[in-house]
């Protein structure tokens, strides 16, 4: 469906400065193969911006200590093509001629549009993505099927299809790749006052291939994914982070032998990651398994820098909060 979105629009787009919109990436639990949601199917997608002809994205680190996480921020150039850069080229510079090629081409340039101050909106960029699907979706055949409804979100486009028996909902994020590697900036939130031009950086892509890589290890009744779903759906209820029982199997997997998850052992294999979560709770200290993780398989592909980062603590707020770590304790 996305595909065939992105497809139609960049067909639409072809000639103007908008971002160019690349192959959507599907990501989390409905494309690991497990769910937490009995009923309504929730399919998350990365759809990777890459500048459009004439511009340049250039990332920048946010250096604001008080922000949790690694958070970037898009900074949107004009491009020189002066012939002294393209030589043997006779074209119009960017840079150095903007109003020109405005009045050339009729349209305007990134900066015009979804920029604030020279970096990438996140909120403009979703106003106007969503905008596009809204006017497309009866080009797609989709269309004559299903019923789409877009619901309200400033940071991602949420889509709700329904054909009268059935539904399932599209989160579509948005989001830059850094190098040629599985880690994006992107438009996901990070607390309830995200800044509308900073893009926090997701593991979420390289976790999904860390999933697909281990379904080619394990034997072929392995249960690793029904002892996180099981684990995800009953802990969630206590309040548990679902991402941090996600870590917890994924640290299981990278460090226990393959043969040991077959399906015969789901016992002991539910015994161990409820083991390994209460001695994280209990020393108040879980380890994120992508940033500075040195034993990943080669094929994902970290930048430099998070495979030389320390680990984030996924349970800092515990240790700065003893009244949440009691209570993390108890539901536990």
């Amino acid at each position: 469906l996305i595909d065939n979105f992105t497809t139609v629009l960049r067909r639409a787009l072809s000639g103007t400065f908008y971002p160019v919109l690349q192959q959507a990436i599907g990501f989390g639990s409905a494309f690991e193969g497990w769910t937490t949601r009995e009923e309504e199917v929730l399919y998350q997608v990365l759809i990777p911006l890459t500048p459009p002809l004439g511009h340049t994205f250039h990332l920048e680190r946010d250096t604001d200590q008080q922000r949790p996480g690694r958070n970037f921020r898009v900074r949107v150039e004009l491009e020189c093509r002066c012939p002294r850069e393209h030589p043997g080229v006779n074209m119009l510079c960017f840079q150095h001629h903007p109003d020109e090629i405005r009045r050339r081409t009729r349209q305007p340039n990134l900066l015009d549009t979804l920029c604030t101050d020279s970096y990438l909106n996140v909120k403009k960029t979703v106003h106007w993505f969503c905008a596009l699907v809204r006017a497309s979706w009866r080009r797609l055949p989709q269309s004559r099927s299903w019923h789409l409804v877009l619901l309200p979100s400033k940071r991602s486009c949420n889509l709700r299809l329904t054909n009268g028996q059935e539904s399932f909902q599209v989160k579509a994020l948005f989001g830059v790749q850094r190098r040629a590697s599985d880690i994006f900036i992107s438009s996901r939130h990070r607390g309830a006052h995200t800044p509308s031009i900073m893009w926090p950086e997701t593991y979420a892509v390289a976790e999904t291939k860390f999933f697909r890589h281990m379904a080619r290890q394990t034997p072929q009744d392995s249960s690793h994914l029904k002892c996180l779903q099981l684990l995800a759906r009953v802990l969630a209820r206590k309040d548990f982070s679902i991402h941090s029982i996600k870590t917890v199997i994924m640290r299981l997997l990278n460090t226990l032998p393959v043969s040991q998850w077959h399906r015969r052992h789901f016992l002991l294999q539910l015994s161990d990651a409820l083991e390994h979560l209460r001695l994280s709770l209990e020393e108040k200290y879980l380890e994120h398994f992508i940033v500075g993780n040195q034993r990943l398989p080669e094929e994902i592909r970290l930048p430099p820098d998070v495979q030389r980062a320390k680990p984030p603590n996924l349970f800092h707020s515990l240790a700065q909060d003893p009244a949440a770590h009691y209570q993390a304790m108890q539901a536990y």
